[in-house]
């Protein structure tokens, strides 16, 4: 089976998707972000989906990722048996190789030496996928159970210090299994094998680029609104402002776009983007000042999650009096949710990490239909939207910014004078990282306000004052997130301006935290 030879499934041609099996691994979105890097859709699924509603979506290949468990524990992840069956490639990633092992007639078990980080691999023969990688290389491995012995029909491919079974294939059944995490960028050549399975072994045709996304996307937002009345949440942020446009570009004037005005904005940020949305000819933006509202309802509130929901609620009550007032009748809202949002607020195979405004902060009654073009999207493939929809650069670039605002960078209760006082330190963090240059290098820079003091001396006299954190992280997705060695003489300046400038701080700290174990904001 190969992609010379694209085999039917339930009735009829495979297309270009590849599907994701999800069975809780933290690196599951990683690869479907490596796959649709190399321009094929690919979508996630859970693993207890029935093989034949798999099978339905005409999947040109599965992918089955790793995952926290062992393939022999009670209540382990599992598939549905018939897909060993199924006539379409499968690729199994640490976790779904030994699945595959087991399932098959192979053997797996604890051998009481786990493999973890980088380690050497030695490829006993370059098989249909390993070709792709060279021949002294290392993998990234994360695992401490192993695969012992392979299914009948299978190769050993290669072999790792920590076991002696790295990899293994049928290619006559186009079954393949890799002990390493090909997606994760410390495996040499695992891009190339990803690409080799996807393009080679199951045929797909390199087509998801980002004027492909904008054609379906357009289209299916006609199908799904016809001739209603559209709302879009601008928050001013990217992600809500490629989905306007791309609202815009299948419904036009049936469009109207509300930017509110939540007083947890950056410093400038309404003007700022009043002014960037009335430059795009033909969107109508109207403007609501609701930040009596917001700082009515987080008043008392302490808990993350809680202040999320807050935050969510009060979007949604503010768009449906934006609609009665400038959009009568509208029943659809337009927001611009990415999937890392959906993956964080939890689903059936992830923890809930955080309830975004979004997505877990939504209330249950809200009078709206929601359209998310972006929904399926990670935020790279979102900006390569935006240009090619023709935003402005410096629009299409904003650092994200969380929905709540700063309400999720004052760590305790929210009231004005902290978010006064947070905006102006995260200010200059944001000027003095643009004028070294390095505004595109970071995925986030930004300042957080603990609701604590702690004692410092200023001008000879003991002040008990706010700390102030300094965030910056380098990512591709926010899926994970590593802290940016940002240059000394850099936070020197951060620091001593916030100290100097921002009434009420003594203390600047700079967060070394990576994602994981924590999270990129603070709340």
């Amino acid at each position: 089976m190969s992609g010379q030879g694209r085999a039917d499934v339930a009735g009829g041609p495979r297309g270009d998707t590849v599907l994701v099996l999800d069975f809780g691994a933290q690196y599951a979105q990683l690869i479907a972000r490596r796959i649709r890097e190399a321009h094929v859709h690919s979508e996630i699924v859970p693993h207890d989906t029935p093989a034949d509603a798999l099978l339905a979506r005409r999947p040109a290949g599965i992918v089955l990722s790793g995952g926290p468990k062992s393939v022999y524990v009670p209540g382990a992840p599992d598939v549905d048996p018939a897909l060993w069956a199924a006539d379409v490639p499968l690729l199994g990633i640490c976790y779904g190789a030994q699945l595959m092992a087991r399932a098959l007639g192979g053997e797996v078990a604890r051998t009481g030496s786990g493999e973890y980080g980088r380690t050497p691999l030695h490829r006993r023969r370059a098989g249909r996928l390993l070709s792709a990688l060279p021949e002294d290389g290392s993998v990234w491995m994360s695992h401490g159970d192993a695969i012992v012995a392979v299914p009948p029909g299978f190769e050993l491919v290669a072999g790792a210090e920590g076991g002696p079974i790295a990899a293994m294939e049928d290619e006559g059944r186009a079954r393949y299994g890799v002990q390493f995490h090909p997606e994760v960028a410390h495996t040499d050549g695992g891009q190339a094998l990803l690409e080799r399975f996807v393009l080679d072994v199951c045929g797909c045709r390199p087509s998801w680029t980002p004027a492909s996304i904008v054609a379906a996307q357009t289209e299916a937002i006609r199908a799904r609104v016809g001739e209603g009345t559209v709302l879009c949440g601008l928050s001013g942020g990217v992600d809500s402002a490629v989905a306007a446009a791309l609202v815009q570009r299948a419904v036009g004037g049936q469009l109207t776009c509300v930017f509110v005005d939540t007083g947890l904005l950056r410093a400038g940020e309404g003007d700022q983007v009043e002014a960037a949305f009335q430059g795009l000819g033909g969107l109508r933006v109207v403007r609501v000042d609701a930040s009596e509202r917001f700082f009515a309802a987080l008043a008392g509130r302490v808990d993350p999650e809680e202040k999320r929901k807050v935050v969510g609620e009060v979007f949604i009550r503010v768009f449906e009096e934006a609609a009665a007032a400038h959009a009568p009748g509208a029943r659809f809202l337009v927001q611009g949710t990415l999937y890392p949002d959906v993956v964080e607020s939890g689903s059936a195979t992830a923890a809930t990490i955080k309830s975004h405004h979004n997505v877990g902060g939504l209330p249950p009654d809200m009078a709206f239909s929601l359209v998310e073009p972006l929904r399926d999207l990670f935020k790279d493939e979102v900006r390569a939207i935006g240009t090619t929809l023709g935003l402005p650069e410096e629009l299409v670039w904003r650092q994200p910014f969380p929905g709540p605002g700063l309400a999720v960078r004052v760590v305790g209760e929210v009231t004005r004078d902290r978010v006064t006082l947070v905006r102006a330190a995260d200010a200059i963090v944001t000027e003095e990282v643009r004028r070294a240059g390095l505004e595109r290098a970071v995925w986030q820079a930004f300042a957080v306000l603990p609701v604590v003091r702690t004692v410092g001396v200023m001008g000879d006299e003991r002040t008990y004052a706010h700390p102030v954190v300094v965030r910056a992280v380098e990512s591709e997705d926010a899926m994970t997130a590593d802290w940016a060695r940002l240059p000394y003489e850099l936070l020197e300046r951060i620091s001593s301006r916030i100290v100097n400038e921002v009434p009420g701080v003594n203390r600047v700290v700079y967060d070394v935290t990576s994602k994981p174990p924590g999270t990129i904001e603070w709340e």
